[in-house]
């Protein structure tokens, strides 16, 4: 037997058992148990919101607990299968696969056991808003839009569109839209920050080449379960006439809503609902998620400081280069993850690569230099 397989094979037990402490599989297995008892209740769906909300949360755990069981199981398949290849060289090539897979499998894991914080499973208020570059931006911030909601269906995640502004030539101004599913958050609060394009304009008839921006915004979207301290007295409400491509209620009626903390000056809006006071009760939604998420970077402000670097989050860092040309590719400027096809990345299908290098970054684990692209 290979002295490397059987190495590697030592090594998937080690993390097997580490993992399995840090994600509390036991404790999870019977939240599980428990919720599924409830599920089986005739009453169950009588509250539809809260139902869908445990559904959710049944969902999360079993993204984490399903895989683990299955590792295990494997695991130990794995010392059967090693003891025939001992015997047998010809199924050498299939205990290496088999190593190979289950190592996949523990790579997934470990960077869900990264998603720690007080927030991370649940969904996600993801915000877009074009900034420098004119129509361009507008137009990049539009295919943001479809880039973010092209990965959550990917994941098989739910999309709600909250609130979208859009431009009178091309693209938007800005746009909200709440993305559902196990870890959404966790894994989306990296993409906050300022994200910039380069390419030759579509909209210059001189051929130029066009640098745009687009400033993303994350918040965790949570239940009323979980207090905020938000004084009404503090939250000055707008009311204003909805715009945009059409409907029943655009441009007729005072509609839309904006809410701006004072103190704060933390502002979000809704226009997309049917009516006014739907509008309003989405815009606290928000309202309550973006400060959730204040309090959440002032705790990470403070581990940050027991740390030599400290990550750069919101509207003033550049935080990914985006180019159509000379040549395509997408870099991270924090960790260096580089995709050499900007295509696949706008498509949704290697954005998740940026996502897992940001909690691996985030965690202090090197992966890979960050340069200052042109």
């Amino acid at each position: 037997m290979d002295a490397e397989l059987v190495q590697r094979s030592e090594e998937i037990k080690n993390r097997l058992k580490q993992l399995s402490q840090s994600l509390d599989h036991d404790t999870k297995a019977q939240q599980i148990e428990e919720i599924e008892s409830r599920m089986s209740e005739p009453d169950f769906w009588d509250d539809n919101d809260a139902a869908q909300k445990t559904v959710g949360q049944l969902k999360s755990l079993k993204s984490i607990v399903g895989p683990m069981d299955e590792l295990s199981s494997s695991a130990a398949d794995l010392s059967a299968l090693m003891e025939m290849a001992a015997e047998d060289e010809s199924v050498a090539g299939e205990v290496e696969a088999e190593i190979s897979r289950l190592e996949k499998i523990l790579d997934d894991l470990e960077l869900k056991a990264l998603l720690s914080g007080p927030n991370d499973e649940a969904g996600a208020i993801l915000s877009i808003n074009a900034r420098d570059g004119g129509t361009d931006a507008n137009d990049w911030a539009e295919m943001m839009l479809r880039m973010y909601s092209a990965w959550a269906v990917g994941q098989d995640f739910k999309i709600e569109l909250l609130d979208r502004s859009d431009n009178e030539e091309a693209g938007i101004n800005s746009a909200s839209i709440a993305i559902r599913g196990p870890m959404a958050y966790g894994y989306l609060k990296g993409e906050e920050g300022m994200h910039r394009l380069v390419r030759i304009s579509p909209f210059n008839s001189e051929g130029k080449r066009q640098t745009s921006f687009a400033a993303v915004s994350v918040a965790p979207e949570i239940d009323d379960s979980i207090e905020v301290d938000i004084q009404e007295k503090d939250v000055r409400e707008d009311r204003y006439r909805a715009g945009g491509a059409g409907g029943q209620h655009v441009n007729k009626t005072d509609s839309a809503i904006r809410l701006t903390h004072v103190p704060t000056s933390t502002v979000v809006q809704c226009q997309n609902e049917r009516s006014q006071h739907q509008n309003r009760a989405t815009a606290w939604k928000m309202l309550r998620a973006k400060m959730a998420r204040l309090e959440e970077e002032k705790r990470e402000a403070e581990e940050a400081k027991k740390y030599s670097t400290q990550a750069k989050t919101g509207f003033g860092s550049q935080i990914r280069n985006y180019f159509l040309h000379p040549d395509q590719r997408v870099k991270d400027a924090r960790t260096g993850h580089y995709v050499g096809n900007f295509h696949a990345v706008m498509d949704g299908s290697e954005l998740q690569g940026f996502l897992d290098a940001f909690l691996r970054w985030k965690a202090g684990e090197p992966v890979g230099a960050a340069e200052a692209d042109d």
